[in-house]
């Protein structure tokens, strides 16, 4: 049922230590007060007494008390060889009875003392009988804490134990969302966590799969066209000329090739990014360098960079690599689109999401209704193998970033990519 580690067992432990404990400290105040509160009573009864004597040689007062109040009251008058200091109250023992003593001066001249002497038998054996039933109500609290606790243990972990079934049941080909909405709401940020892991499994099964379709189909195709241009050029015997033109050919068809198995290798050297250890970074001053880097680009292209950054800093926790392999992606986009003498702007906002940084272009728009960040999938007449767009999903989801690219709605042809960064693990920094 338990195990070294559950974390139900040190739940019932420690809520079973605390209410038990909880429970004699309560036990043991309310009887020491009960107790306290008996025998102060009967220390002012017996006061009353002394002081009558000694003020009008007489145990009454001014009201007589009834005859049941001098059962078993000893009065003496004592003498000492040294004064008290003060008056003397104590309990003890003798013949099996509980007596309480008071000792209070009568005539400090002659040293003698009022000796009261209360037999509180009756009343330690109701104190006994208290103390008695408190045990037994505290056996019954004690034995009620422990039914409690495991109780709302098993209730805590029911909400654990479902979601561990429903995950359990899943594979790569059946995953479903949790419905958050039927959990706990303590459990909820588990249930949308949990959700966002499903959704990038997803993503990644079916990348992965058009990833491994689309490699073999573009490697396919360049072995074609060498498998034919070899078997041409074997058909008939050729001039040294013909001979160079055919291996050009092939050298061509290799590169391109090469080009393929580079963006692939790319992949996973961004999966050992995604493993890299977060870092805390000001999101705007790489954005400043990177916009750096790419103007003097844009210049020689015949191209304007504009930027524009808001707020002047914002603090993030994240792998820089993978921002800056989005960032990057975007410009490349952006200005291999864009047509000479037109602008590409990057610039960054807040918004209700957190830091919404976007590269706006002047290009021809894009197919808003095909899956851009499918892996080999290409925009327009532009080289390219396809998988810039591909790699920039896969590192914002790691970010848990929100990426998209959409064409512009400002009455100008061209797109805007935007990466939104989350405000849970970032700040705004003070200027």
């Amino acid at each position: 049922m338990f195990s070294k580690r559950s974390i139900r067992q040190s739940f019932l432990i420690q809520l079973i230590i605390s209410s038990a404990s909880l429970i004699i400290i309560f036990s043991s105040i309310l009887y020491f007060y009960i107790e306290s509160s008996i025998l102060e009573e009967k220390y002012q009864e017996l006061l009353v007494y002394a002081k009558n004597i000694s003020s009008n040689q007489s145990i009454y007062g001014p009201e007589v008390p009834s005859p049941e109040a001098f059962l078993g009251l000893n009065i003496e008058v004592i003498y000492l060889k040294q004064s008290l200091l003060d008056i003397d109250f104590f309990e003890t023992t003798k013949d099996n009875k509980s007596l309480l003593v008071l000792m209070h001066p009568f005539d400090l001249d002659e040293l003698s003392y009022i000796k009261i002497t209360k037999d509180i038998t009756t009343t330690r054996a109701l104190l006994d009988k208290i103390l008695n039933y408190l045990f037994i109500i505290n056996i019954a609290g004690f034995l009620l804490v422990v039914i409690y606790a495991i109780a709302l243990s098993k209730m805590l972990v029911t909400p654990v134990k479902t979601l561990s079934n429903k995950l359990s049941n899943m594979n790569e080909h059946l995953m479903r969302p949790i419905k958050t909405e039927e959990l706990p709401e303590e459990f909820e940020p588990l249930g949308e966590t949990i959700n966002h892991l499903i959704s990038r499994i997803q993503n990644f099964v079916k990348y992965q799969k058009e990833l491994f379709i689309g490699t073999a189909h573009e490697l396919k195709t360049p072995l074609a066209v060498i498998k034919l241009k070899n078997q041409v050029t074997l058909i008939k015997k050729r001039s040294i000329e013909e001979y160079i033109d055919a291996i050009k050919v092939t050298n061509k068809t290799v590169d391109e090739m090469n080009i393929i198995v580079s963006n692939i290798l790319n992949i996973g050297r961004q999966e050992g990014a995604q493993l890299e250890k977060p870092q805390e970074v000001n999101v705007i001053q790489i954005l400043k360098q990177k916009a750096d880097d790419f103007e003097l680009l844009a210049a020689n292209e015949g191209k304007t960079l504009h930027m524009h950054f808001e707020p002047n800093g914002f603090s993030a926790i994240l792998q820089v690599g993978l921002l800056n392999q989005i960032v990057q992606n975007f410009l490349q986009n952006a200005l291999k689109f864009t047509p000479k003498d037109k602008n590409v702007t990057l610039r960054s906002s807040l918004n209700s999401y957190g830091l919404l940084i976007e590269v706006i272009d002047e290009g021809c728009g894009i197919d808003e209704s095909s899956d851009l960040f499918a892996p080999f999938k290409r925009e327009g007449n532009k080289s390219g193998v396809g998988l810039g767009l591909f790699l920039a999903k896969s590192a914002a989801d790691a970010l848990g970033a929100k990426i998209s690219i959409k064409n512009r709605t400002d009455g100008v042809s061209g797109t805007v990519a935007s990466l939104n960064l989350s405000s849970k693990l970032s700040c705004i920094l003070p200027v």
